[in-house]
C-alpha cells in the first residue's frame, strides 16, 4: 500500500500522520529537501533532529497552527530545559546556511547516484549475498540474503560484514530492517567520490573474504 493511501486511511479514521525526518531530512535524499516529499504527501506533524545541528543537540517538531491549538486546549504544557537557547539556534541556522551555500542537497543527489551504481556493480559480483540494492540520495541499503533465489534474509552475515568493515577498514556502518539484514549507508553530506570508492573497495574486500 502506498504512503498516500495510508495517510488517507489514517485521516479518515481521525488520526494524524507523522513524518520522522531525523535520518532522511535536510536534503539527504537529494531530489527533495524532506523525505516525505518523495511520497507525495504532506504530513500533519514533522519531527527533525540530529542533522539539524550537525552533532550539536538540537531538534524540532513542526505542525500546523490548528494541531498546536488542539494540543494547548488539552491543558497539557510543553517544557524543555534548553528549548530555544541562542547557541542551539545559531548552530541550526549555520547548518542551513552551509547546506544552501555548498549545494549539499544537489551533492547528495549526484554522489548518491554514483554510489548506487557502484553498489549495483558490487551486487553483480556477489549476487549470492546481495539480494537488492536500494535507496535514494545518500541513504542506501544493501539487502543481505542467504541465496539469490529465495532472497531469505541473512542477519548473521550482515552482522559479520559490518564487524569486518570496522575491524579491517575502520569503517562504521549499521544494519536495519525488521530482521536487521539490511546494511545501511547514510554518510555525512560532505562525503566525496573518493570516500565512496574507498567504501565500495572495502566492501569488495570483505565480501571476497567471506
Amino acid at each position: 500500500m502506498c504512503v498516500c493511501c495510508i495517510c488517507r486511511h489514517v485521516h479518515e479514521a481521525g488520526g494524524l500522520c507523522i513524518a520522522d525526518e531525523v535520518q532522511v531530512g535536510f536534503g539527504r535524499v537529494g531530489n527533495c529537501f524532506w523525505g516525505f516529499e518523495l511520497q507525495g504527501v504532506i504530513p500533519d506533524i514533522v519531527t527533525i533532529g540530529k542533522p539539524m545541528g550537525n552533532g550539536h543537540p538540537v531538534s524540532s517538531v513542526i505542525t500546523t497552527p490548528e494541531i498546536a491549538k488542539r494540543f494547548a486546549s488539552t491543558g497539557m504544557s510543553y517544557f524543555n530545559t534548553f528549548g530555544g537557547n541562542p547557541v542551539s539556534m545559531a548552530i541550526a541556522e549555520a547548518v542551513l546556511t552551509v547546506i544552501e551555500n555548498e549545494s549539499l542537497q544537489e551533492h547528495a543527489r549526484t554522489l548518491g547516484e554514483y554510489l548506487l551504481q557502484q553498489l549495483l556493480k558490487l551486487q553483480a559480483k556477489f549476487p549470492t549475498h546481495i539480494g537488492d540494492v536500494r535507496g535514494v540520495g545518500l541513504f542506501i541499503g544493501l539487502d543481505i540474503v542467504k541465496d539469490k533465489d529465495s532472497r531469505e534474509p541473512n542477519p548473521q552475515l550482515a552482522s559479520e560484514i559490518i564487524n569486518n568493515m570496522l575491524k579491517k577498514h575502520k569503517i562504521i556502518v549499521s544494519v536495519d530492517g525488521p530482521v536487521r539484514n539490511v546494511i545501511k549507508f547514510k554518510p555525512p553530506m560532505c562525503f566525496s567520490r573518493e570516500n565512496a570508492d574507498f567504501l565500495v573497495d572495502s566492501l569488495k574486500d570483505v565480501f571476497t573474504s567471506l
